[in-house]
């Protein structure tokens, strides 16, 4: 049996604003922002030994394409709520053009319920794809001194019914979506 004795890490910056409803931060229930930066490793689903001759899991290229394409057009400048969010009711009345910029999460949109996430989108995304990788970590850092680092089972905990829809959620799609709206 053959392991995975190589791992691909991507690494990108980003924009966001969210704000926390649930909780008691007075400071973290106005809306704010990050510069964040979100790291995902790789791995192969069917590991295999080095080719001999292209000597790659899967060119960089390749592997970092639709997930560079969605963090860059979708995930930067979101504006992250809670499916709970009066904020919402706000935008789909005033500004409805705007609903695809906001990144919807099951309860608020703390740093552990986005990286839960992005590892989920991160494999719909591969899955899609017939990617031969899959991802087995992210790490998000929000702030210099305050990271987030997910190597779990999303679906453990990631409400997927929470808005009692038909369907997967965004985040178990292949595609570009940051919300269900």
């Amino acid at each position: 049996m053959t392991t995975n004795e190589f791992t691909l890490l991507f690494r990108r910056r980003f924009s966001m604003a969210h704000r926390l409803i649930a909780g008691d931060s007075v400071k973290c229930a106005v809306p704010h922002g990050h510069n964040e930066t979100v790291s995902v490793k790789l791995e192969a689903v069917d590991p295999t030994p080095l080719d001999g001759a292209a000597n790659m899991v899967e060119s960089f290229a390749r592997a970092k394409a639709t997930w560079h394409r969605w963090i860059d057009g979708h995930v930067d400048h979101a504006l992250q709520l809670s499916h709970r969010d009066p904020l919402i009711g706000y935008f789909r009345k005033h500004e409805p053009e705007k609903l695809p910029m906001l990144l919807i999460t099951p309860g608020d949109p703390t740093t552990e319920a986005l990286a839960a996430c992005m590892m989920a989108k991160a494999n719909a995304l591969f899955a899609a794809e017939t990617s031969p990788l899959r991802c087995v970590e992210v790490e998000i850092e929000e702030t210099p001194t305050n990271t987030v680092i997910f190597r779990g089972v999303p679906e453990h905990h990631l409400d997927s019914g929470y808005l009692g829809l038909p369907g997967a959620p965004w985040w178990l799609r292949g595609d570009m979506s940051i919300n269900d709206l």
